[in-house]
């Protein structure tokens, strides 16, 4: 795969998410999705709920307006209606409208907002992941487009890291307060030598994974089963006839598990080993943990501060820590209600990329990122 192609396929995304969709094409509005939920909920369910709201595909609605209602099935029917991404269910009574009449569906502020708790789809294809994306971990997949400047390096200088992948759930259900499902995650991380005058490719590593997700209220869960392979590219081999290819390849099994508490606040952890692995004589075992802040303010704004760090340590490296931290703005409902981040990147430590795994580096970046979820 060359920059080129990459390069195409990454502004091509970009020019997808920021070019205004045509009229004929453009989502429901908060006030039609609003008294479409209305409409249903008092023709199926005979609700009036009062406390309904809707906000860039957030549908909110008070718990005290769903007695006597089967919730589950409530959500799962709000869900399904077009220009819904999430359903809110508020623990309190929501406060009265300040939008005058025939406006149904205007928000009230973040800060009179009560608490809320979060429900998910049930069933089959129900859209996002238990688990939310980790902000700073270099191998989440997921779609994104990187500048790096490497520090001090004898190799490499100016680099572009590309990413195309997701977590793609396929069932979801609970079992009394905790909900569960599995997908798979699929991924490509792409390294190109930007110092080369074809641009060219580096590394190119593939990831297949058979993912399971749990949620507990603010516990959440993600353990899968994965393979890996890594490729040098061509350009590079021929350039550099010194290097000697490593075949690296694997299967490994990892677990985290996440907790989110105050507003916007998250930490994490977890570990894993590998197996089936080449060369044989690779250490198996890893650790990681994490923390993340999405700022919850300022209310109401669709741009937020976002910044997390990722720490990951291995048995193969003698167990040293290396330090992934990024920091910058996320943009809310970039499309369809898909969140879009600019970040400022740092990373210190044994490469992610590939056969070069022993390799220490040192290096500040730039990245745009595109989360499904």
């Amino acid at each position: 795969m060359s920059f080129y192609l990459c390069a195409t396929m990454a502004a091509a995304l970009l020019l997808t998410i920021l070019t205004p969709i045509p009229a004929s094409a453009a989502p429901p509005d908060d006030a039609y999705v609003a008294g479409y939920a209305a409409a249903v909920l008092e023709r199926e369910f005979n609700l009036p709920a009062p406390s309904l709201r809707v906000r860039d595909g957030v549908l909110t609605v008070a718990e005290s307006d769903l007695a006597g209602a089967n919730r589950a099935r409530v959500v799962t029917t709000l869900s399904r209606i077009p220009g819904v991404n999430r359903v809110e269910v508020l623990t309190a009574p929501a406060p009265a409208p300040s939008a005058t009449p025939g406006t149904r569906g205007s928000p009230a502020s973040d800060e009179a907002r009560p608490a809320t708790t979060l429900e998910y789809q049930i069933g089959w294809l129900p859209g996002g992941i238990l688990f939310k994306p980790l902000i700073a971990d270099p191998r989440w997949p997921h779609f994104s487009a990187a500048y790096q400047y490497y520090i001090s390096n004898r190799q490499l200088e100016n680099v572009a890291a590309v990413s195309f992948g997701e977590t793609f759930t396929f069932y979801r259900n609970r079992f009394e307060d905790v909900l569960w499902e599995f997908g798979i995650q699929a991924s490509v991380f792409s390294l190109f030598n930007l110092g080369a005058p074809s641009k060219d490719l580096i590394n190119a590593d593939y990831l297949a994974a058979a993912v399971a997700g749990f949620r507990w209220k603010d516990v959440s869960a993600l353990t899968r089963i994965y393979h890996q392979s890594s490729h040098l590219g061509d350009e590079f081999l021929l350039a550099n006839s010194s290097v000697q290819r490593i075949n690296l390849t694997y299967e490994g099994a990892d677990l985290r598990l996440s907790y989110e508490f105050w507003p916007g606040l998250r930490i994490y952890g977890g570990g894993g080993g590998i197996f089936d692995k080449e060369p044989s004589d690779l250490k198996p075992w890893y650790a990681e943990g994490g923390i993340e802040f999405r700022s919850p303010w300022p209310a109401g704004a669709r741009i937020r501060p976002v910044v997390g760090v990722d720490v990951q340590t291995r048995q193969q490296n003698d167990w040293s820590a290396d330090l992934s931290a990024r920091a910058g703005v996320e943009l809310l409902g970039a499309l369809y209600g898909r969140n879009l981040q600019l970040l400022l990147e740092y990373f210190r430590g044994h490469s992610p990329n590939g056969q070069f795994y022993q390799d220490k580096i040192d290096y500040i970046g730039l990245g745009l990122h595109f989360h499904f979820n």
